[in-house]
């Protein structure tokens, strides 16, 4: 089975009906809405995305379905900054909808699905969204006020971080810039659509960041799995990385390639799959101070190959897969008789020669805008009690009283690039 077949299996083993992708399914959408009520609120770009979101609002009255409030809800800017959250519950609260139809990607996901808890238990519990953070503080909310949430169905247009399948919702606050999450299930979208197809519509910087993701997720969750999710995390992400590899490149020199676009999409699907099965780490822990000068994916990219180093006495088993599929693609020579730290560098080398073929950073300081604020910011939000999640999720788990001495010279390391840095834990 070719890994494009492969990934379609898993997605539908997982998720099933409540899940609508593909290529040219977007008009699928307006049935999928009238089965909640004849009211939807759509929330979306409307400038570079106007043209699909028409035809979402096209596809809704043609199922019966009005728009609620009469116009479109203006989504979140990238990151999903907690004013767009408050903004977008205004909307839910004077609208009233049936149905949610959130048309983006990422971050106006995520918006819409704090939004929603905000919407349901700002009245009950609190309005503030920090006491939403953390894992399953929202299933509590509403067990506790039996309430439930509006029907959301999440419409992905962008290769990214799976948010329309996941019960993830990043959160920031950019007055400190930093990022903080909602970890439940009931924000989970009822219903996902992702047509593949509307990602030819978005920058190539957008889903190059996608498949940066991609890998992140399935790696992390991979490195970090239990005996009885291991088999699972290594399937999902032997297909996830083996697709970002053998497309990513086409992508930056096609960036129409609808075979590649696909490609891409599934990846960052299985991306979704696999932060569902287990938890990611390192990486998107340090990607959320990191706000203010890159994107999410884009950062992950950069820190893992340095995580990777620090967990290697942990991650051997790990190291042989993902690096066989690296040598498949020609990023390293053989990794079959390395072990210890040498497989570990000779792993993180590729996956830096990864970044680098498309064009991606592969440091810290090749950022704009990078400074020693950064290093700060990231250590003490990994002190922080409602990110610990990231800490124990790591291969090698990680207390607040390690940070300073095993995280500083890994952030040191990824500044400059330089993998002898890192200690060994």
């Amino acid at each position: 089975m070719d890994q494009m077949k492969r990934a379609y299996t898993l997605l539908n083993e997982w998720k099933g009906d409540s899940y609508v992708h593909g290529l040219g399914v977007l008009d699928q959408v307006g049935n999928l809405a009238a089965k909640f009520g004849k009211r939807a609120l759509v929330v979306s770009n409307t400038t570079y995305m106007k043209s699909i979101a028409d035809k979402v609002v096209s596809y809704l009255n043609a199922a019966g379905v009005e728009l609620a409030g009469g116009v479109i809800a203006p989504d979140a800017k990238p990151n999903a900054p907690r004013e767009d959250v408050y903004r977008l519950e205004s909307y839910i609260l004077h609208h009233r909808p049936d149905s949610i139809v959130v048309v983006g990607g990422g971050s106006a996901i995520d918006a819409v699905k704090a939004a929603n808890a905000l919407a349901a238990l700002g009245g009950k519990v609190t309005c503030e969204i920090d006491h939403y953070f953390g894992t399953n503080m929202v299933t509590q909310a509403l067990q506790q006020t039996n309430t439930s949430l509006i029907p959301v169905i999440a419409v992905q247009t962008s290769a990214s971080s799976g948010a329309h399948l996941t019960k993830y919702s990043n959160i920031t606050d950019p007055v400190v810039g930093q990022k903080k999450l909602i970890v439940d299930m009931a924000i989970v979208p009822t219903v996902g659509l992702f047509d593949y197809e509307t990602t030819i519509s978005m920058p190539i910087s957008v889903t190059i960041d996608g498949a940066l993701d991609a890998i992140a997720h399935t790696f992390e969750v991979f490195c970090g799995a239990k005996e009885d999710t291991y088999e699972k995390a290594r399937e999902i992400a032997e297909c996830a990385i083996s697709l970002v590899a053998e497309y990513a490149k086409t992508l930056i020199d096609d960036p129409k390639n609808v075979e590649a676009r696909e490609a891409i999409g599934l990846a960052t699907d299985l991306g979704g799959y696999a932060i569902m099965i287990g938890g990611t780490s390192g990486a998107h822990l340090t990607s959320f101070s990191l706000v203010d000068i890159v994107s999410h994916g884009t950062a992950c990219g950069i820190m893992n190959p340095y995580y990777a180093v620090l967990y290697e006495k942990a991650i051997q088993k790990q190291l042989k897969v993902v690096g066989s599929i690296f040598e498949k693609f020609g990023f390293v020579s053989s990794v079959e008789n390395l072990e210890g730290r040498e497989l570990a560098v000779a792993v993180a080398q590729a996956m830096i020669d990864f970044s680098a073929s498309i064009k991606a950073p592969t440091k810290l300081e090749d950022l704009k805008g990078f400074s020693s604020v950064h290093i700060e910011r990231a250590l003490s939000a990994a002190k922080d009690p409602q990110l610990e999640m990231k800490l124990k999720n790591m291969p090698v788990p990680m207390s607040s009283s390690d940070v300073d001495v095993y995280m500083q010279p890994l952030l040191r390391s990824a500044a400059c690039g330089d993998l002898s840095l890192i200690k060994e834990m």
